[in-house]
């Protein structure tokens, strides 16, 4: 019984149909743990699909953990201010994105979508290469590099201007909506 059992899960896990990415009018929703230097956040991302191939959408990243240094800001024994307390304007960050969506195209499985990209965001010029793969047709995994190509402000960043300005990981979970 317990054969026959795990054979009909598998079929029934084999036979499910989760398209990683369906074209035009797909809509994917992420959520996910941000990772970067001195700081871990919350991720969130929607992307829409306007062709076969292309996507459009909006991420938006929040440091919650960042190292004391940016949270309480640092003073000479003088008062001079040798590192800035990091707020609000440092901590958050929103993109618009523009991807890529090639699994298909590079016919690995259909659950898996491999999406490289670009941004422009409220700190950068950037780039992005993510993958995802779905469980069953309206859930799976994502994980996502965020980097930086052109930063507006060009002049020696401070170590809370860094913070969403600098090299990043995105990992969490995949909605199909």
């Amino acid at each position: 019984m317990k054969k026959l059992l795990v054979v009909v899960a598998i079929l029934t896990v084999s036979f499910a149909n989760a398209q990683a990415f369906s074209g035009s009018g797909d809509q994917k929703f992420q959520v996910g743990a941000n990772f970067q230097s001195h700081a871990t956040g919350l991720n969130l991302s929607y992307d829409y699909g306007l062709g076969e191939n292309i996507s459009v959408g909006v991420s938006s990243s929040y440091a919650l953990g960042i190292s004391s240094e940016l949270q309480d800001g640092v003073k000479d024994p003088f008062g001079n201010t040798l590192i800035e307390k990091a707020g609000f304007d440092d901590r958050f960050d929103l993109k618009a994105r523009f991807n890529a969506n090639i699994g298909n195209v590079l016919k690995i499985d259909e659950n898996f979508d491999l999406y490289p990209g670009l941004s422009f965001s409220l700190k950068n010029f950037g780039g992005h290469i993510g993958a995802r793969y779905f469980f069953t047709s309206g859930f799976g995994i994502y994980t996502e590099a965020q980097f930086p190509i052109a930063k507006y402000n060009s002049d020696d960043l401070t170590p809370a201007e860094e913070l969403n300005n600098q090299f990043s990981m995105n990992l969490g979970a995949t909605f199909n909506l």
